[in-house]
């Protein structure tokens, strides 16, 4: 098992890609810590691990909420004594052109899409520096690299997000690596709530392997940057994303 007894807590995990990863982070020895707003949903990912043998805990958490962010870590302490990895999935969209984003929708996706990563790496870091080992993944998007009409917000955010990822590796080194995935076309719940998989179609068609990317997609990358087997790799944002505009 590649995360044996590791602690690992992954934010935005009661659907998508944060659900696939903290499944897969559980049947490789893992203890997840699971987080959203939806106690149902959260309750479901984590019956649904400990039915296949894993060990993993909800708790509920509103991203944009610095007090939620600090009350999942002292929870985390509290049940398991420690965090070994920290996987800042949790995410929102927003398709708000310049000239339409309210002020509120902007600074609401500050919070959840970068300031909580921030804050949570604050909290989690120097429990990783005592114990001379950790890591913290980021999720950022294709978007963080290129901008395109509409989506300011989200494209402002994922190209902060991977700011904030090399300036975390070169600030947490040498004990705690950082890295970030930047999903391209992935058939999610977010998806789901902009049209489906249809709105994507251009970015399948656009990409050499003609597929629309599956949350295991991005899981088994974050297994990857979480295990020892990533050791040599630091700061850096690896793109899942079939392809697109290579």
């Amino acid at each position: 098992m590649k995360l044996k007894d590791k602690v690992a807590i992954v934010t935005g995990s009661t659907s998508g890609m944060g659900r696939a990863t903290a499944e897969l982070f559980a049947k490789e020895g893992a203890r997840v810590v699971v987080t959203g707003r939806d106690e149902k949903r959260a309750k479901e990912v984590v019956d649904g691990i400990k039915a296949q043998g894993g060990e993993a805990m909800y708790v509920i958490v509103d991203a944009s909420k610095t007090e939620d962010n600090k009350i999942l870590v002292d929870k985390t302490m509290e049940a398991y004594g420690t965090v070994d990895i920290l996987f800042n999935n949790a995410g929102m969209l927003s398709m708000s052109s310049l000239m339409d984003v309210s002020l509120e929708e902007w600074n609401k996706l500050w919070a959840v899409n970068v300031t909580s990563a921030l804050y949570l790496a604050q909290l989690v870091a120097p429990e990783m520096k005592k114990k001379g080992k950790g890591v913290i993944i980021n999720t950022s998007s294709v978007a963080g690299f290129d901008a395109h009409h509409g989506f300011v917000g989200y494209i402002t955010t994922k190209h902060a997000m991977n700011g904030l990822t090399k300036s975390m590796a070169w600030e947490l080194g040498p004990e705690i690596r950082v890295n970030a995935i930047a999903p391209g076309a992935i058939h999610t719940a977010m998806v789901d709530s902009i049209g489906g998989p249809d709105v994507l179609g251009g970015m399948k068609e656009g990409s050499p392997l003609k597929r629309i990317g599956q949350p295991v997609d991005i899981a088994t990358v974050a297994l990857f940057l979480a295990s020892d087997e990533s050791s040599f790799v630091d700061g850096q944002i690896l793109r899942v994303d079939g392809g697109i505009e290579i």
